[in-house]
């Protein structure tokens, strides 16, 4: 095998059967019991605050939905944007436009 040749394996951005498996899991789990989930965060909000209940909610729904990626927008060339003001206008519409509609 040459220096820095990969010789197989899964293809890159492929998650491995475990961790597809552990995905696949919790979101059995959260759809099975999204009418309780209310319940749970309601309670844990009483007892532990609403920033515990939310981080809660936002640790469940990391293995849920996937996160997004940031996306980086540029102009030509790698440079900046450039963004051009449009205004709008209203215009009255004369009884005679109208006659055909």
């Amino acid at each position: 095998m040459a220096k820095g040749q990969k010789t197989g394996g899964r293809a890159a951005g492929t998650p491995n059967k475990a961790t597809q498996n552990a995905r696949e899991a919790i979101s059995r789990l959260v759809d099975g019991n999204a009418d309780r989930m209310q319940e749970w965060l309601d309670r844990i909000a009483e007892e532990e605050g609403p920033m515990a209940a939310w981080r809660c909610l936002t640790d469940v729904i990391e293995y849920h939905i996937p996160k997004l990626a940031r996306t980086e927008h540029t102009g030509p060339n790698g440079g900046p944007m450039q963004v051009q003001s449009v205004e709008w206008q209203v215009v009255e519409a004369k009884p005679e436009d109208s006659a055909g509609l």
